[in-house]
């Protein structure tokens, strides 16, 4: 009988098509994580979210783990070069939050365009600047803005159908991706940083990707530029974003990700009033929730049948 420890939790449809195989599951997302240690020696597999790393001595103590499900996209918070050197096989779901994460970013860009986090907070502290706040917050349009999408894959271009549904123009750069049925291609980011009145960022955090959008990257983009990153917080250089904003060469920095998570509270972001801010729930839907457990669950019974 195989073995499976859910670290982070999922939908119990998830649990019970585990156990429905045989197997017995252990739900540990009540675990502190420094104590998964001492647990995960005994598992044939785990399921993560973006929670929990399985990294470093986890996976140095997981002597009978076999597979690492993860139920989602990023594959940040697992060791893939250990885990291929201990014959460990690594799964993810990449189709099952793409809509919950793109719908996020359009959120944001619509946010930041009319103002919308900047009235609720100065409504809230002050409504008898009601009159005054209306002829502050006038604003624009998204229909006919340009925007630029970095990294085309699924969720860019699940962004991209929505945001053209609504009269957006779509460009987009994706170093890997060369069509795209509903983006306008471009033949370098730089050019994508020239035409953009909105960047979205829909790429994984990688050594070629940190800090991809730094100070240079933001001198080659239009003067307020709205910049939304539901991707990964080391994307950004979150320095450089702050100087962009300070300079308006940034109108909004609008990001549901940070470089550490929680970001600490000297993080000059947090009070930026020309921030708009989530604590990483791009994924965090019930639809994408159900689709990430029933997924992942399908992937890990799959993967430990093959080992009978």
């Amino acid at each position: 009988m195989f073995k499976v420890l859910i670290a982070d939790k999922l939908n119990e449809v998830a649990v019970e098509m585990l156990e429905k195989e045989g197997f017995e599951v252990k739900k540990a997302w009540d675990v502190p994580k420094e104590e998964l240690e001492h647990i995960i020696p005994e598992y044939d597999a785990i399921i993560v979210r973006s929670a929990t790393k399985v990294k470093g001595h986890l996976l140095e103590v997981a002597k009978n783990l076999k597979v690492i499900g993860r139920a989602g996209v990023g594959l940040d918070n697992i060791d893939l070069q250990s885990a291929r050197e201990r014959g460990i096989k690594v799964i993810n779901t990449p189709n099952a939050t793409t809509n919950s994460v793109a719908e996020l970013a359009l959120t944001m860009i619509l946010a930041a365009t009319r103002r919308v986090v900047t009235g609720t907070e100065r409504l809230r502290k002050n409504p008898s600047e009601f009159k005054k706040l209306k002829k502050e917050l006038f604003s624009v349009e998204i229909e006919g803005k340009t925007l630029g999408i970095i990294g085309t894959g699924r969720i860019g271009s699940s962004l991209a159908v929505k945001a053209k549904a609504l009269g957006m123009k779509t460009i987009g750069y994706d170093a890997y991706i060369k069509q795209s049925g509903v983006i306008d291609l471009q033949s370098s980011i730089d050019k994508v940083f020239e035409k953009a009145d909105y960047i979205s960022l829909h790429l994984p955090l990688t050594d070629e990707t940190r800090h991809m959008i730094s100070d240079e990257a933001f001198e080659k983009m239009k003067t307020n530029v709205v910049l939304i990153n539901c991707a990964r917080g080391g994307v950004v250089d979150e320095e450089a974003a702050y100087r962009a904003l300070e300079k308006g060469k940034l109108a909004v920095y609008a990001t549901d990700v940070f470089e550490k998570e929680p970001p600490k509270e000297e993080n000059k972001l947090l009070k930026h009033p020309n921030v708009i801010m989530t604590p990483h729930i791009g994924a965090q839907t019930l639809e994408g929730n159900y689709r990430a457990s029933v997924q992942v669950a399908e992937k890990v019974i799959e993967a430990l049948k093959e080992l009978k």
